[in-house]
């Protein structure tokens, strides 16, 4: 049962992921931007988390994914300004090194690691 489950976690991320990328590309890219920035797969992380673990495990799941908000906020404002400079692999890079750096930082003065 264990492999079934996790069968079916991973097609429903994986079918997420393909259903915003169909999105993007053959409908309009303001509908994928939607659904990315929406909390779909964090929500289906917290159900997950939850039907496994305990109600303090989820909620402290939940008070991470507050403090690293910030990092990915910054992430997207890095790519999307470095993409009118950069072509798209070095503004991606730069911007997991600017994500990277903003982890560090938050994880450090919040001590959530």
């Amino acid at each position: 049962m264990d492999t079934l489950y996790t069968l079916v976690k991973f097609l429903v991320g994986g079918g997420t992921v393909i259903g915003v990328t169909y999105l993007a590309e053959y409908i309009d890219p303001r509908y994928g931007g939607l659904l990315t920035a929406a909390p779909i797969i964090t929500t289906l992380s917290f159900i997950f988390a939850r039907s496994e673990t305990s109600h303090m495990v989820t909620q402290s799941l939940v008070e991470a994914s507050l403090y690293f908000a910030v990092p990915y906020i910054l992430f997207l404002a890095s790519l999307y300004l470095l993409l009118d400079r950069l072509s798209f692999l070095p503004s991606l890079a730069t911007a997991y090194i600017v994500w990277l750096a903003a982890v560090i930082v938050a994880s450090r003065s919040l001590h959530v690691w």
